[in-house]
């Protein structure tokens, strides 16, 4: 919400002065100290009772800390005749509209205006910021009001803020952008206003324009705490030691908050020093106790992997992952569980499986297929091929430019794996793909080979022939002689055994011998082959007799 009125000006209020507190209160609660602002406010009360205007700045402090119980209380112990004032009235509107009571809320509004004559600015304005804090909240009504205000209090660069946060929520950021302007001519120093610029600029992730605003407003005032903190937090990803100047200045400039501790041990982790960062973690648990904010378990994760201590990591992150809810989670949480896994030996399963899941929060494909590589790999190191395969399968499909190299390491995984039909569809992909290169025509053979170990078919024949026809194409006998000789070692066989062609047997025998002149094996086969040609040829001359 953050629209706390800092230049409100006395006004009538049946017939007396609405007394107005101390320009520190105000100046508390414009740089968002809503604690001190608070504390001072509470003092004022115990000795100025009747003080309307600190009861209704009260009131907007616990509107800004969103305690709403805490409001209901202090409302229901002003004194009668305070409350009874329109912009009293318009605060408890104010809080009936928080609660989803639109019709009672809207009752107080009118009241509140009646009262006034629509005249009065602060009625008018509190009664737009309702409008514009609460979701359920109308913003052209808050946009016409403000409107009126503006006739009548035309140099509050506050109303011009609001007129901005109306636009905003109907996400016109022309008008709010022209609206937050206008605060600036009003007053050139108004720090909120270029903060509020700012925030359009991070709505689009603009850092070249967010950045600059949020500079003006703590060159405008240094102690603006929301500024300084949106600066510490773009520099956190940006430049560690920025960001660490930032959040000194922001803490400075703040009141003391236990998130400022959270924020104190996130920076001592980013910059390097674990062993700080986990004493401060620890000392945040135990005052924390019950209350202990989850993430804290991650950040002593983190430092222990670290620290090198992978068992007591991944000890705090599975309590992280058991304490946090589901929508907390992000990738990463599960790509920490699957490094620590991974650094472990004999938790590859696990890695792989926490790999995955964070493949599946991902949405974008270049950022799933680094998971999908990480978890083949831990599958190949294991000799699970099969998975190996399935993971280097999606691999290829999420990566756009898949090279022959990614291929072929998914068909040979298939390959390991024993699911020759598969790698002899994806060696056969290679073949026509990459015509020049050899691996495709071989490896789709042996493929072939193992489906038909019978040689009944004759399936690897033709990738084998092809191995044969590219060599004799190969100017350069790039082509292994290792697999040449094994081509032309099948086809023999299986003209010899399966086909009966003992001359072409021995003729791709002889191809073989010229590879390999040494292959005694080949040289006893063709021995044997020429005597069964003799004899088959023998036995038909005389038959022919």
């Amino acid at each position: 919400m953050k629209h706390v009125t800092v230049l409100l000006t006395a006004f009538l209020i049946s017939g007396s002065l609405f007394a107005e507190p101390g320009t520190d209160i105000r100046q508390l609660m414009y740089h968002e100290r809503y604690n001190s602002a608070e504390t001072s406010l509470h003092s004022l009360l115990k000795t100025e009772p009747a003080n309307a205007g600190a009861w209704y700045l009260l009131a907007q402090v616990y509107l800004e800390k969103n305690k709403d119980k805490e409001l209901k209380d202090t409302l229901a112990k002003a004194p009668a005749g305070i409350m009874e004032q329109p912009l009293l009235r318009s605060v408890y509107g104010h809080l009936l509209l928080k609660q989803n009571n639109a019709d009672s809320a809207k009752y107080y509004f009118d009241l509140a205006l009646k009262d006034s004559k629509m005249k009065d600015p602060a009625v008018l304005q509190e009664i737009a910021s309702a409008n514009i804090d609460v979701k359920e909240g109308d913003a052209t009504y808050a946009i016409d009001l403000l409107g009126k205000a503006l006739k009548k209090d035309k140099n509050n660069p506050e109303l011009y803020v609001l007129l901005g946060d109306a636009y905003r929520k109907l996400a016109d950021g022309g008008n709010a952008y022209k609206a937050y302007m206008q605060a600036l001519e009003k007053n050139g120093k108004y720090a909120r206003a270029e903060y509020k610029i700012g925030k359009i600029y991070t709505s689009q992730n603009n850092p070249e324009l967010y950045v600059p605003a949020f500079s003006r407003a703590v060159n405008d005032d240094s102690l603006y705490a929301p500024a300084l903190y949106e600066l510490y937090y773009h520099y956190y990803f940006k430049d560690v030691n920025m960001a660490k100047d930032y959040l000194k200045k922001y803490i400075d400039a703040s009141d003391y908050d236990v998130k400022n501790d959270y924020l104190v041990t996130d920076m001592l982790y980013a910059t390097g020093k674990y062993d700080a960062a986990v004493k401060s973690a620890d000392e945040l648990m135990e005052k924390e106790g019950t209350h202990a904010e989850p993430r804290l378990y991650k950040l002593l994760a983190y430092c222990y992997k670290e620290l090198g201590n992978p068992e007591k990591a991944t000890g705090y992150m599975n309590t992280y992952l058991s304490s946090q809810n589901d929508s907390g989670f992000l990738a990463k949480d599960f790509e920490t569980m699957g490094e620590l896994y991974a650094s472990m030996t004999g938790k590859e399963d696990s890695a792989a499986a926490y790999y995955a899941r964070a493949s599946m929060m991902e949405k974008e494909d270049a950022k799933k297929m680094i998971y999908f590589k990480k978890i083949s790999n831990l599958y190949k190191k294991i000799k699970d091929y099969k998975n190996e395969a399935t993971w280097l399968g999606m691999y290829y499909a999420a990566k756009i430019n898949a090279s022959n190299v990614d291929l072929f390491n998914w068909g040979l995984a298939d390959y390991l794996a024993k699911d020759y039909p598969m790698a002899d569809s994806l060696f056969t992909l290679y073949e026509q793909k990459y015509p020049t290169e050899e691996f495709g025509y071989y490896w789709a053979a042996r493929s072939s080979a193992a489906i038909d170990t019978s040689m009944e078919k004759g399936l690897a024949i033709l990738h084998y022939k092809g191995l044969i026809d590219l060599y004799a194409k190969d100017t350069t006998s790039k082509i292994s002689k290792k697999h040449l000789v094994e081509a032309y070692g099948y086809i023999a066989a299986y003209k010899a055994n399966t086909e009966k062609d003992y001359e072409g047997a021995i003729d791709n025998f002889d191809k073989l011998l010229q590879m390999d002149p040494e292959n005694n094996d080949a040289k006893r086969y063709v021995e044997i082959l020429k005597k069964t040609l003799a004899k088959s040829k023998n036995s038909i001359s005389q038959a022919a007799k």
